[in-house]
């Protein structure tokens, strides 16, 4: 009988488990970014600086067209304040920029630029380039620089959500955000990855790494 009892109010719980999951509202997954309403956004805000197709004029303003819409959406994030606390990568063009930007406003330029075709600077120092290419691939085991090849791959296509892709990118703006890195002006890397390896990198070495990435394809 007592174990009759017990059965049966074991079977009560699990009824009464079952009606509250299926009063529970069902959860709602995240809308999907839209890459036609980026557009719309890219025309208005983004282009003066980046282009509508995220191809840049001017070495001062990266590349983004086929950048990981991960990496993309999360810079974007970073540029903007958060629950009263200072942008994680404190830029006042890209803060003034982003500011009228919902999270999925910039879920949705993510998708857009990350859907368009790069158009790739180009090396234009063959010796330079050449030192990249030992760094890039070796790293400089006498100093602990690693090889730039071992997160960005060895044609710079980046690992997606991860790494970002920077084959073809300007030598300039590269050799800029090492330089900002190292100074700790940039501070936005997951666990202080890149702050640690440009602390190791000379003046030269970044300007060879820059050189050699922005003709990689």
């Amino acid at each position: 009988m007592k174990r009759f009892l017990a059965l049966a109010a074991g079977a009560a719980l699990i009824a009464a488990g079952s009606a509250l999951a299926a009063d529970a509202p069902a959860k709602k997954e995240a809308p999907k970014a839209d890459p036609a309403k980026g557009q719309a956004i890219a025309t208005q805000v983004c282009a003066a600086c980046h282009s509508a197709d995220g191809n840049s004029v001017a070495p001062a303003n990266p590349k983004i067209a086929g950048q990981f819409p991960e990496y993309l959406h999360k810079q974007l994030a970073n540029f903007k304040p958060q629950n009263g606390k200072k942008a994680e990568r404190e830029n006042a063009v890209m803060g003034g920029m982003v500011a009228n930007l919902s999270p999925e406003d910039m879920k949705n330029l993510a998708a857009h630029y990350a859907g368009q075709k790069l158009k790739p600077s180009a090396a234009k120092d063959k010796a330079l380039a050449a030192a990249g290419q030992k760094l890039w691939r070796g790293g400089n085991a006498a100093t602990g620089v690693p090889a730039c090849a071992g997160c960005h791959g060895p044609d710079g296509l980046g690992i997606p959500a991860q790494y970002p892709r920077i084959a073809g990118q300007y030598a300039e703006y590269v050799e800029l955000q090492l330089k900002s890195f190292q100074a700790g002006q940039r501070a936005n890397d997951a666990n202080g990855m890149m702050r640690g390896v440009a602390a190791r990198m000379t003046e030269k070495e970044m300007k060879a790494v820059a050189e050699y990435a922005a003709g990689l394809r």
